[in-house]
């Protein structure tokens, strides 16, 4: 896959520490899980790597993500790729910037059953811009077996002028 980013020289991104910026994600994520806040504590979504452009999130399947089918719901799928896209994104960003999803696709390959073991979303960013960001993901179970895949499109807030 082809980005149209690059990391500078500088250990920066857009006037960001790269090294902080991930930092804080990370201490975020795991005040979140402290606090039983997010879909870490919910659902059982976990950030496993962080990088400039690129996450990766797993999803240890139970009885939290069933659906009426006793299988992991489709939605629940989308929310991992969805927060691992979009974490992919905010990793590029200015600080202060913000962003939100404004559409995402997913196509599912195979179901997950619930006993099933862990699998792994990665998402990459394919693009980031000014205004608008892309990003893929796939998701994997252990055997590296497709289960979905997907791209969203992210708006991006700039940092505040305001004093």
């Amino acid at each position: 896959m082809t980005q149209t980013h690059e990391t500078p020289t500088n250990g920066t991104i857009a006037g960001s520490s790269i090294e902080a910026r991930l930092r804080d994600l990370r201490a975020t994520l795991d005040q979140g899980i402290a606090d039983g806040v997010g879909v870490g504590s919910s659902l059982g979504i976990l950030a496993d790597v962080l990088e400039v452009g690129r996450t990766v999130w797993t999803l240890m399947p139970s009885k939290a993500t069933a659906n009426a089918m006793l299988i992991v719901h489709g939605g629940v799928i989308a929310t991992l790729m969805d927060t691992a896209m979009g974490s992919a994104v905010y990793t590029m960003l200015p600080d202060g910037a913000l962003y939100t999803t404004l559409e995402f696709k997913v196509n599912f390959i195979r179901t997950l059953s619930l006993d099933a073991d862990t699998v792994s979303c990665e998402a990459r960013t394919v693009h980031v811009g000014r205004r608008t960001a892309t990003a893929e993901a796939r998701v994997t179970d252990p055997a590296g077996a497709l289960v979905a895949h997907g791209s969203c499109t992210c708006m991006i807030f700039p940092p505040s002028t305001q004093a």
